[in-house]
């Protein structure tokens, strides 16, 4: 029953990710989101390196460009997720952010004739029933963010999440439809088994992120912007860890029963919104949180139907 705990381990460290994500974006530090990355890429460039010299996975530097439209697709989306935790509630940003699954199912569906099962389409409906209630509550409600920030702000900073579930289900469907398929001989990226392509994926998509993350730091020296000691980054430098951490624990995580495991991998959400009221103090409407808990309900309904139609 290991997997069990590596199950549960992962979705409580990340939706720790998630509280020191939102701790770390600070609404009045104006590049606190590109700083994120950055910490996000030095923590998970360190762990690719790691990987390389403690384990066989044969690797070819070809694949990071070859795996290259994923990892971009995968970094694009954190960094405006980041953007947006500077001024949206954790409580609201992540439940939608996790809505990603739905419309990589409809990816599939769309491009590859999937067909999906009723239970399928009840979450789906369960999930555009709680977001659209949201986000009626967010520009119709009892929020004062347009008050505080401006209306641009304000509807730029709600749409960062539903950018992030885009890009990121976009990344997800390119990863199961083309990368990481049963048929190694097949995926486009080179010198790979069943037991390593995982490893090499994940390797490559971190390399590019430090990359990335040097690409932002030279950009921010180059704007002069100063960072400061590193004790003033510890928040965006645990949010990093927990991040790569959680992913390390989700390789084992994978082996359990999916139909018990999948549920449980889909309520970080859940663990990062009683992180945020107990934390952050945050504090929304009750009819927000009504409509959140819908949210919730539809993703682990998803996560179940997913895994019963394997």
């Amino acid at each position: 029953m290991s997997w069990l705990f590596f199950s549960i381990a992962t979705a409580v460290l990340w939706g720790t990710a998630e509280l020191f994500y939102k701790k770390g974006a600070q609404p009045n530090e104006k590049y606190s989101h590109l700083k994120i990355c950055i910490w996000v890429g030095i923590v998970m460039g360190a762990h690719a390196i790691f990987t390389l010299l403690t384990q066989d996975i044969n690797y070819n530097p070809i694949n990071l460009i070859r795996y290259l439209p994923v990892s971009l697709f995968y970094i694009i989306s954190m960094a405006f997720s980041y953007f947006g935790m500077r001024f949206l509630e954790e409580s609201i940003s992540d439940p939608i952010e996790n809505t990603a699954g739905v419309i990589c199912t409809l990816l599939f569906v769309i491009f590859l004739q999937e067909e999906i099962s009723w239970l399928t389409w009840v979450a789906i409906a369960v999930i555009t029933i709680g977001v659209l209630g949201v986000s009626f509550l967010e520009n119709h409600g009892e929020t004062t963010r347009k008050k505080k920030l401006g209306k641009t702000l304000a509807v730029v900073a709600f749409c960062m999440p539903f950018v992030y579930a885009l890009l990121d289900a976009f990344g997800t469907f390119l990863d199961d439809a083309f990368f990481l398929i049963e048929d190694v001989a097949n995926s486009p990226l080179v010198d790979v088994t069943e037991d390593t392509i995982e490893d090499v994926a994940n390797t490559s998509y971190e390399l590019t992120f430090a990359l990335f993350a040097l690409g932002l730091f030279i950009f921010l020296k180059a704007k002069k912007v100063k960072f400061g000691p590193i004790p003033q980054h510890k928040d965006k430098i645990l949010a990093a860890v927990f991040e790569t951490a959680g992913q390390f624990t989700y390789v084992y995580a994978l082996g359990g029963v999916d139909a018990i495991a999948a549920p449980i991998l889909s309520s970080v959400c859940v663990i990062s919104l009683l992180l945020s009221r107990i934390f952050l103090k945050e504090k929304l409407s009750w009819k927000t949180y009504a409509f959140i808990a819908v949210v919730i309900v539809g993703i682990l309904l998803l996560a179940v139907s997913e895994e019963l139609s394997l």
